[in-house]
């Protein structure tokens, strides 16, 4: 058995408030790790795990499941059975029910006792507690952690180390510290029929270093009262996805106007350049403010100087910020805590810019952005002159792979070889020639045609994607026995790498393709080698290194088949777009309507049901943005 596992999350419940997650078991006990395996089970906040251990008994007994649910705001609701008290051969008399509930900063839990029986039962009700205030890259790589020593607080008990503290208050209870590192919150409490006892506790949290922030106000407008579609999984999955997308809601500290999406829980739980812009490009049907908040956000980090390190460069638009660097144990990755190692957030930026523009973002908010406009195109004109836009790390303890499959093995040829840089991506070229197209037109409605960036200039831009799409269309088509079809990248050597993979479907609708060869593509997309019935399989069945529980390779991401689903509609291919739309509502209801970021790659033609990606995080923002791409599509949104 490997020394240190990746915790597993798809049987984990989760309730969220960014920037705070609380993780459990389904019956609502949070547990410290068993020996030899890893959790995450615990209440994390800023990237820090602040309580690790929350275990309820009655009467000296953890209460036997009975059944869990999320009520409409998204708390979690557990009911156990203390069968040890006050029980009858046949019916349970006695019932205790936690209703758990996450805001920013803070998880607070009800707790009622409850007896059907006239006379009363009495029982000590407790909660054994541990924090061991470890950061998320130790819990996420499976280290092994222990409690810190707590000491007491008012009505409760605290914690601190370094930056970070937390406080339980817990009214009423009498505080056991006589194990420091396991303090017990004990109730006496008595409940008869139609009386029931209740207590409550609550931990807050605080970190001094914290870069994120939650949202302050409500969801956006636009994410309420729309129009219930038809069909009822869309319904279910499109409910579900918008509650998930409002407890990703962030803001940074100084700009809490604006707000983005963290990209998902619990790893993720940041800003995210490409995932907060697409998730944001997904939502544009129902209104501009995320767009505008996501826009400016990332904006306020845009590269200005060459630093080798965080692989920052001027105009370039950043991949993720982090309260301290980031070490991956086992994976020789260790980022600078804010970190510009992608090549594709700086053109999605600049497309979501003329999408939102488009879509009615104030003017005055796209003029306030234009100037990082300007310098994000000069960086991608920059990047396609004479070539491709590509990415090699070369600080060594970087991402190998800087596109949206990013993990070390995610762009390989047919016989399961790695790739060697730089690479030039597919999608990556698409992106650049779709914002070097719209940029130039945005630049031009506004009046900046030779003023700002150097490279810049509308006329440059268009020529620049003109000359963009010949080479594309030289170097990256290949055939196979099933017919064309478009590598995944250029390698180093220029060499076609010819996996058959889903980045080809995000080419669709971007320009970068004729029409007859968008026809190629979504023709091919459709061969059961990338559809699995439930979302496109990232790397095709015909790959050497293909495995449907393969992160990058052979698994389904329900946005990388959003964002085909949405080409082939731009591109007039609809009835393809319906068809693989059927396929992640297919994969929604699996996941009970809470889609993750990733599924397995299974076909639909031997399974019931999607099987997950154990490790997943759940939910992700642009996987629950994905309903409103499919809404759209099918013409569901009003």
């Amino acid at each position: 058995m490997p020394e240190k596992l990746q915790p597993f999350l798809h049987d984990l419940e989760i309730v969220l408030r960014a920037p705070t997650q609380a993780w459990s078991g389904r019956d609502g006990q949070i547990r410290a790790a068993a020996p030899g395996n890893a959790t995450v089970q615990g209440v994390m906040h800023s990237d820090v795990r602040v309580l690790s251990e929350a275990v309820l008994e009655v009467g000296g007994h953890e209460p036997e499941p009975a059944g869990s649910w999320h009520d409409d705001d998204g708390g979690l609701v557990v009911v156990g059975l203390p069968r040890a008290l006050a029980a009858a051969w046949g019916d349970p008399a006695a019932r205790i029910r936690r209703s758990r509930r996450v805001k920013a900063g803070a998880m607070e839990e009800e707790i009622e006792f409850a007896s059907a029986t006239e006379e009363p039962v009495s029982a000590d009700v407790t909660v054994r507690l541990a924090a061991d205030l470890a950061p998320m890259e130790a819990v996420k790589s499976g280290l092994p952690t222990q409690p810190v020593d707590a000491s007491p607080a008012d009505a409760g008990v605290a914690w601190s180390a370094g930056e970070v503290s937390a406080v339980v208050e817990a009214p009423g209870a009498v505080i056991d510290l006589s194990d420091p590192g396991r303090p017990v919150l004990r109730w006496s409490l008595t409940a008869s029929a139609g009386t029931p006892a209740r207590v409550s506790w609550r931990v807050t949290a605080e970190d001094s270093i914290a870069v994120v922030a939650g949202a302050r106000g409500p969801a956006p407008t636009g994410w309420r009262g729309l129009r219930r579609p038809t069909d009822v999984r869309l319904a279910r999955f499109l409910e579900q996805s918008l509650r998930d997308l409002d407890g990703l809601r962030m803001a940074l500290p100084g700009l809490e106007r604006s707000e983005f999406l963290a990209a998902g829980a619990p790893w993720f739980f940041t800003l995210f350049g490409r995932d907060s812009l697409w998730a944001a490009r997904f939502l544009l049907p129902l209104g501009t403010e995320l767009a505008e908040g996501t826009l400016t956000v990332l904006a306020s980090f845009q590269g200005e100087k060459v630093d080798t390190d965080s692989q920052e460069a001027p105009g370039k638009i950043m991949h993720e910020l982090r309260r301290a660097a980031l070490t991956l144990h086992g994976e020789a990755i260790s980022l600078p805590p804010t970190y510009y190692g992608t090549v594709d957030a700086t053109p999605l930026w600049v497309c979501l810019l003329h999408d939102a523009w488009r879509a009615g973002m104030p003017v005055d908010a796209v003029e306030r952005l234009l100037p990082h406009a300007e310098r994000a195109l000069a960086w991608v004109a920059d990047g396609v002159l004479d070539g491709y836009l590509n990415y090699l790390d070369t600080s060594g303890h970087g991402l190998a792979n800087q596109g949206w499959k990013d993990s070390r093995d995610s762009v390989q040829f047919r016989n399961g070889q790695l790739v060697t840089g730089p690479v030039s991506l597919c999608e990556v070229q698409a992106y650049a020639h779709e914002a070097l197209v719209h940029g130039a037109e945005l630049l031009e409605a506004f009046g900046r045609v030779g003023a700002g960036a150097a490279g810049a200039a509308p006329s440059q831009l268009r020529d620049a994607a003109a000359a963009l799409a010949e080479r594309f269309r030289a170097d990256f088509w290949l055939e196979d026995d099933r017919g064309p079809y478009v590598a995944i990248a250029l390698d180093g050597s220029g060499k076609p790498v010819d996996t058959v993979t889903s980045n080809m479907g995000h080419l669709l609708g971007t320009g970068l393709l004729d029409g007859e060869e968008e026809a190629l593509v979504a023709r091919r997309l459709l061969d059961p080698e990338l559809d699995s019935g439930y979302g496109l399989r990232t790397l095709a069945t015909s790959s050497a290194g293909y495995w449907p529980l393969k992160y990058h390779g052979g698994s389904v991401w329900a946005h990388d088949t959003a964002i085909a689903i949405r080409g082939l509609a731009r591109s007039g291919h609809r009835d393809a777009a319906a068809q693989l739309a059927e396929g992640l509502l297919k994969a929604a209801e699996s996941f009970g309507y809470r889609m993750p970021e990733l599924h397995s790659g299974d076909p639909a033609d031997t399974s019931t049901r999607a099987l997950p990606y154990p490790s997943a995080c759940r939910p992700q923002a642009w996987s629950a943005a994905s309903a409103v791409v499919i809404a759209e599509v099918l013409g569901e949104l009003g």
